[in-house]
């Protein structure tokens, strides 16, 4: 026994680059239920600690920052039976994603562990959580329209690969939805959907109906439901984009789905509040808003790869509220947004799309001249008719008085047809640019 110890030990000590590490602890100095704070040990953010509770059970939680000499700790799990003076170890680094075709068909929590039950994940690559800081000129122009099978979509807020879209709506108007329909249709090589603060029922809900059959196979889901800790949410929206980057740097096609932009914001506006940073903008401190461009600009065309990103945020509007500071920053920073309408979906209208203040800022840059012509023409006859919608349905507008206002009540019906669409439907893109140029093209 001592002789294998000798060895061991002397062959250890032969390693050339060999340097003794000692093991790192520190003690639990106070517990709030949502920020900890320890002392006797310095450690970088984003280090995840083990956090030894009463008995035999152990809490992991993720460093977030430094004050008056103790760090600060979030808890990572559910509640904690800790008690003063616990012992803190680090156990892993920080800002470190699994990432690869072994995630393929897998759902993953939002520390990288399967949830799906089917055995651990073997052969993954590993990615930086924060992403790796591109060039500007390495970001490609978006020249490729993208099919997702949504006609008012295809149509009229062409997607393009390489695109950062918004779905921007109150609770309860198709949000969810409409993603699933997305997800169903579109032509991308890799499809990564973050479900981040949502309810733990739509997450099987969403698998089971949205992310069924061959989308499965090419898809991996990255699931942080609502109780999960705020540093878990963030942690998941930041995992789910390093997962899509490592297959944009492949060159594959990849389709980035997050389920919401939102919910991310309000995990940052916890931690920012737990570490005092005074509420601005609707009780959002600065670092909530700040987080979202970092983690929206990470999508994108790499020209080096040829691979690209094509990234679909919901943004939850609280209260309808189009000037919701999260809606007001993201609409800022994306390259479009489509926006649905409460009023439309109880007029049984689905998808929802309000087609007024939609907009595809590359939609220009990727359609042809003649499909641009014919979407323009339909935004007029529809802009025509909301306008004047009152005078119309009250008879107070007589026949004739305006061209306009006759050839936008006649090109109505055809207009709302081709906004709507069963759930279960799919337009592709060129059925979606004839059925509108055939119309509206004149």
């Amino acid at each position: 026994m001592l002789n294998r110890f000798t060895a061991d030990y002397l062959e250890t000590l032969g390693v050339a680059d060999f340097r003794p590490a000692p093991k790192v602890s520190g003690r639990l100095s106070s517990y709030d239920g949502l920020l900890m704070e320890a002392v006797g040990l310095s450690l970088p953010v984003g280090t995840v600690c083990e956090i030894g509770g009463h008995g035999d059970a152990k809490v992991e939680a993720e460093v977030i920052g430094f004050r008056n000499g103790r760090t600060l700790l979030m808890n990572l799990g559910g509640p904690a039976a800790l008690l003063p003076r616990a012992p803190v170890r680090p156990v892993g680094p920080p800002g470190e994603a699994e990432v690869g075709d072994a995630l393929l068909g897998r759902v993953v929590d939002g520390a990288g562990r399967p949830i799906d039950g089917l055995g651990p994940i073997r052969g993954a690559g590993k990615w930086p959580l924060a992403g790796k800081i591109q060039s500007p000129l390495d970001r490609g122009r978006v020249l490729q329209p993208m099919d997702v099978g949504v006609r008012a979509i295809n149509g009229l807020l062409t997607i393009g690969q390489g695109q950062r879209v918004g779905i921007m709506a109150g609770s309860g108007v198709g949000k969810s939805v409409l993603l699933g329909m997305m997800v169903k249709a579109a032509k991308a090589d890799v499809i990564v959907i973050g479900l981040i603060g949502e309810r733990s029922r739509e997450v099987a809900d969403f698998l089971e109906t949205k992310v069924a059959g061959e989308a499965r196979q090419r898809a991996v889901v990255v699931a942080v439901p609502a109780n999960h800790s705020p540093v878990l949410r963030i942690r998941g929206a930041l995992r789910a984009t390093a997962i899509a980057e490592a297959f944009r740097n492949e060159g594959k096609k990849v389709l980035l789905i997050m389920d919401s932009l939102t919910r991310v914001a309000h995990a940052g506006r916890e931690i920012g509040l737990a570490l005092g940073e005074p509420a601005s903008a609707r009780g959002y401190p600065p670092s909530a808003i700040a987080m979202l461009p970092n983690l929206i600009e990470r999508a994108g065309t790499d020209v080096r790869t040829g691979g690209s990103i094509t990234a679909i945020y919901t943004v939850l509007a609280d209260g309808d509220d189009g000037n919701d500071p999260v809606v007001d920053s993201a609409r800022s920073i994306l390259d479009g947004h489509i926006v649905l309408n409460r009023h439309l979906a109880e007029r049984g209208v689905y998808p929802a799309i309000d087609i007024g203040p939609s907009v595809s800022r590359v939609m220009t840059d990727i359609a042809h001249p003649d499909h641009v012509h014919a979407a323009r023409i339909l935004r007029r006859h529809l802009a025509t008719y909301e306008e004047n919608r009152d005078l119309v349905l009250m008879g107070a507008y007589r026949p004739g008085a305006d061209p306009a206002i006759d050839a936008a009540i006649a090109a109505h019906p055809a207009v709302m047809e081709y906004i709507k669409q069963g759930a279960g439907e799919i337009v592709g893109l060129q059925d979606a640019i004839a059925e509108l140029t055939g119309v509206f093209g004149a």
